[in-house]
């Protein structure tokens, strides 16, 4: 796999005779963009913090927390040294000495060992003149703090609850100071990008799992096709639906092509390649109703339309998959989730609903047949 060959901090070495905006040059050219869901381009990010005014911090979200995602798991357990290599190397872009890796609260058992990493990178960087400190802080589990506002507010010692942006952290950020954050399997490509010429901008990191024997992480190209990718899973049964994690939807199980435009295209989002497998013998009706309770359950409670209106999705579900809804529930419950979208104040409430839009779109009739 590309994203577990060890730099061996060799890209420090690189970069230490290089400016700044070299290597920002770079990571433009290369066409990296964020792998945590938001395909935003890195080198951008970059550039924008960099010239933003003051002193600045690098955050690594390793608060891995989406259902069906644990790409972020590999790499931390089998290449830690590339992320740390890359914090470092974004610090040294952006003119930062600062950097916060924010662990993922179930992710404890490897603090230690990335500390140990840590420590070895930064004897190094120091010996380049490259120096750049970099702190561990532990999330509590959780999901609201995969938004990267969330995260801010959380190293700052408060309750994880999302900021309003802008401003953007790239402005105003951790301690109201400038701040790049980035995805773990963002970091970690940048010592790749740094040191091979030939490295592949079109390769991703599928979390697969579900109704699958062999779930996994695979790094394939995108434009793959779906079947292809659930084939290599290996399922025992008839698969009916995919769902891209709790939040960016799901579509009927068919031979398309797995990247952004043509998932979008089916009003779902491919987000960060997470692939959840649903089999003939579950009900989409239990499946909505289930992700309904983990929404319900990780709101934040900050904005109403999230707080409130998880509750009452998950209500409505309960009611239908207990066969006492009438139509208008139904119509009740695409209203709520037109709302929950479009009004709540971020990402997780703005998904929330996602899975349930996709469905009733696509598998309407599992819904319409448990009516009175």
């Amino acid at each position: 796999m590309q994203i577990l060959k060890n730099s061996n901090f060799r890209a420090l070495s690189k970069i230490a005779g290089m400016m700044p905006e070299e290597i920002i040059e770079l990571i433009k050219k290369s066409g990296l963009t964020g792998r945590g869901g938001a395909d935003f381009p890195t080198g951008l990010k970059l550039e924008f913090t960099r010239n933003s005014q003051g002193e600045k911090y690098v955050i690594a979200n390793a608060d891995e927390g989406e259902p069906g995602t644990f790409k972020d798991k590999l790499i931390l357990e089998k290449n830690p040294n590339n992320i740390i290599e890359g914090m470092i190397i974004a610090g040294y872009a952006i003119s930062s000495n600062k950097g916060y890796l924010y662990l993922r609260g179930e992710y404890s058992y490897l603090k230690n060992k990335l500390q140990k990493v840590i420590n070895n990178a930064t004897k190094i960087a120091d010996k380049l003149k490259i120096y750049f400190d970099i702190e561990i802080i532990s999330g509590a589990g959780a999901y609201i703090c995969g938004d990267e506002t969330a995260i801010i507010e959380s190293i700052e010692g408060k309750r994880g609850n999302p900021r309003i942006k802008p401003p953007f952290p790239a402005n105003k950020g951790l301690f109201n100071k400038p701040t790049l954050i980035n995805n773990v399997e963002t970091l970690a490509n940048i010592p790749l990008i740094i040191l091979d010429k030939n490295w592949n901008n079109n390769l991703r990191l599928f979390s697969l799992s579900g109704n699958v024997t062999r779930p996994g992480v695979y790094e394939l190209p995108l434009g793959i096709s779906l079947k292809e990718l659930i084939e290599l899973g290996k399922p025992e049964n008839k698969i009916k639906a995919v769902y891209f994690g709790c939040a960016d939807g799901c579509i009927p199980y068919e031979d398309i092509k797995l990247d952004y435009e043509t998932i979008k295209e089916k009003g779902a989002m491919l987000g960060s390649c997470t692939i959840i497998a649903v089999d003939e013998k579950h009900d989409i009706v239990d499946v909505a109703t289930n992700m309904a309770k983990f929404f319900e359950y990780e709101s934040c409670g900050k904005c109403t339309p999230c707080r409130e209106g998880t509750m009452r999705v998950l209500e409505l579900l309960e009611k239908i998959s207990l066969k006492k809804a009438a139509k208008n529930d139904l119509e009740l419950l695409e209203e709520l989730c037109r709302v929950i979208s479009a009004t709540s104040l971020c990402g997780l409430g703005q998904s929330s609903a996602n899975h349930l839009i996709t469905a009733l779109k696509y598998f309407r009739n599992e819904f319409t047949d448990k009516l009175k």
